[in-house]
């Protein structure tokens, strides 16, 4: 199978599982209790303008019709409006996007300066201690749930020691490097680093984890190979061997990790940010869910599954591209 065909394939699952989220949540919304037009106004509306509303927004319509509706405004990118604040879906979605991505980025940022140091030194030093110690990290961060370490994080660090800041961020990444480049001042910066320690960390710690082990496991599988011997029996450094060659080739399985693991990253950061009061798309969720504002809650998930599937295609299509055997599967 041609590069070209493999990537169409992908894009068509892709777009499968788009459509699945969109039907989901749309059936989810379909069979909740309560009554759409009456959480749209405001407690005390009178029954004429509660029918008024369901006629203006096609409740009374059946089910059907409000699917395909619903599913025609999203090919085209009309999310609707927030029953809540009346503002457009996607802009409320979009202005949420930077603060998600820099948590993102800045957990996995976390995870490989932690995790393939960890890994080569498991590695290289099996059955020390160092490789031990290791392996309870990685059991240690896979079975943490991020809430409860989250918590601990802010009890111990935040309050008890008070190294870190422990309310919602007074300033973004953007605005801080707009900040320093205009003025010189790195004030912004640090404030920005400072409150984005905390969350990075309890974010990235499975991630950490996860590498760590796949690190492990990738060194010692090519450490067995006859290069490496032969590597060794003509003299060069172990250190170079170690990592100019058997790290380098251990790097493929991790990038492509790494590149599923950003969008999984996105998605799983609803619980870190409402737990650190981070101004992402996952407090914004948790706000929708309680205010049962479902275009909202809506035009979120879809947004998740779109970015998550966007990142499995571009880095499905990397892996084909560096080993073509993939896209023959």
């Amino acid at each position: 199978m041609t590069l070209g065909k493999f990537l169409v394939r992908r894009i068509l699952q892709g777009v499968f599982v788009i459509w699945g989220v969109i039907t989901i949540m749309f059936g989810l919304r379909a069979v909740s209790p309560g009554d759409p037009a009456n959480l749209m106004l405001a407690e005390g509306a009178t029954q004429a303008l509660v029918e008024q509303v369901r006629e203006e927004e096609g409740l009374n319509e059946p089910i059907y019709v409000q699917y395909f509706d619903y599913l025609q405004g999203m090919v085209v990118g009309d999310f609707g409006y927030s029953w809540q604040s009346n503002r457009e879906v996607e802009a409320m979605v979009i202005e949420r996007i930077p603060a998600t991505i820099e948590l993102a980025v800045a957990a996995t940022i976390v995870a490989i300066v932690i995790a393939i140091p960890l890994g080569v030194i498991s590695a290289t030093r099996r059955n020390q201690p160092s490789d031990y110690g290791a392996t309870l990290f990685s059991l240690l961060g896979i079975s943490t749930p991020n809430f409860w370490l989250g918590l601990m994080l802010i009890l111990i660090l935040g309050v008890w020691a008070g190294l870190f800041p422990t309310g919602r961020r007074p300033v973004g990444f953007g605005p801080a490097v707009l900040t320093l480049a205009q003025t010189g001042s790195p004030s912004d910066v640090f404030t920005w680093l400072k409150y984005i320690a905390l969350p990075a960390i309890t974010l990235g710690t499975y991630f950490t984890a996860l590498i760590t082990r796949l690190t492990r496991s990738g060194m010692v599988d090519e450490l067995g190979k006859p290069y490496v011997t032969a590597s060794q029996a003509k003299g060069l450094p172990a250190v170079l061997v170690r990592y100019k060659h058997v790290l380098r080739n251990t790097m493929i399985p991790i990038l492509t990790v790494l590149g599923l693991q950003i969008g999984t990253l996105m998605g799983g950061a609803v619980i870190t940010e409402t737990v650190f009061n981070w101004p992402g798309l996952g407090l914004r969720l948790i706000d929708a869910l309680d205010a049962r504002d479902w275009p909202l809650m809506q035009g979120i998930v879809v947004f998740i599954a779109i970015a998550f599937v966007s990142i499995n295609i571009v880095v499905d299509a990397l892996y084909a591209y560096l080993n073509p055997q993939v896209s023959d599967e």
